[in-house]
């Protein structure tokens, strides 16, 4: 099942996109796609889509989910993006948070915040939490997991990594965290280790990867965050990139206003992101 939200920002409504690509409005069946939602998905009659109102026109889609109590990142999980960033294969998973005020539809402008300098993009896989998870075994992670979306895991590198280098404060700016365009239900995909992956920048490519060469599996990610800290249903974890960030290219290539990014995952569709000033009146430019 693929669950979506659409319409005007802060106004979204519920949606189910059924067998032949129609949007159809759920908010009959549900308030919204939130963590209450999907800690009872499996309980929910959801067998006649047919009957639900078809959504006439093409309206925004908005986050596919919302309310999401933690959005946590998985740093350098792919051995061959480790080595284009120039650091070494971590033995353990780097966890990092990303303000959940950064969530934006899949199709919303990038904005560049004043100061930016080195904006870069990375497609990753979005796995959303569905039912508690605490102090999992890796077996049973997957059993946690509401289902799988796409996330760009947009990142400010000078914030990120210069000064006092934080990567939340990298990776937080409004606008950095696109998601969607719908939220695929665990039981749709066969396994999450097996989904190709792909981002362009103004009609060329710049990443092709898989998931299948993740250091830590979606299951492994899983278990540990649950042993850290319990994950709650509508939690949002982003499991890494894969190699082709602009970070990583010889000389390196940072996102500007008028550039288009587009990216997607096998089963799990595409979004497509404009780049703009957040603040026409003021340049981004390097702090000084």
């Amino acid at each position: 099942m693929k669950l979506v939200r659409f319409g005007p920002a802060g106004a979204e409504k519920p949606g189910l996109v059924d067998a032949d690509g129609a949007l159809r409005d759920a908010s009959a069946l549900v308030p919204d796609i939130d963590g209450a939602f999907l800690s009872r998905l499996d309980g929910l009659a959801l067998d006649d889509i047919g009957a639900l109102p078809i959504v006439e026109g093409q309206p925004r889609l908005g986050p596919c989910v919302t309310g999401v109590g933690k959005f946590i990142g998985i740093g350098l999980n792919y051995a061959d993006h480790a080595a284009e960033s120039g650091l070494p294969v971590p033995s353990e998973p780097i966890v990092f948070l990303k303000a959940n005020s950064c969530l934006s539809g899949p199709n919303d402008a990038i904005r560049l915040p004043a100061g930016a300098a080195k904006t870069d993009w990375e497609v990753e896989l979005g796995v959303v939490i569905g039912q508690v998870a605490h102090n999992v075994r890796p077996a049973d992670a997957l059993r946690h997991v509401a289902g799988y979306c796409i996330v760009n895991d947009v990142s400010e590198r000078s914030w990120q990594l210069e000064g006092t280098g934080q990567w939340t404060k990298g990776k937080s700016a409004d606008s950095f965290g696109p998601i969607g365009p719908w939220l695929v239900t665990a039981d749709e995909i066969a396994d999450p280790q097996a989904l190709g992956m792909w981002l362009e920048v103004n009609g060329v490519r710049k990443q092709t990867g898989s998931t299948a060469t993740m250091i830590f599996s979606v299951a492994e990610v899983v278990s540990y965050l649950s042993r850290l800290f319990t994950l709650h249903p509508g939690d949002l974890i982003t499991t890494g990139t894969p190699p082709g960030v602009g970070m990583g290219m010889t000389p390196p290539q940072y996102l500007r206003p008028g550039d288009r990014v587009q990216l997607g995952i096998d089963g799990l569709g595409a979004q497509g992101c404009a780049v703009i000033t957040r603040d026409t009146a003021r340049p981004v430019t390097a702090p000084a």
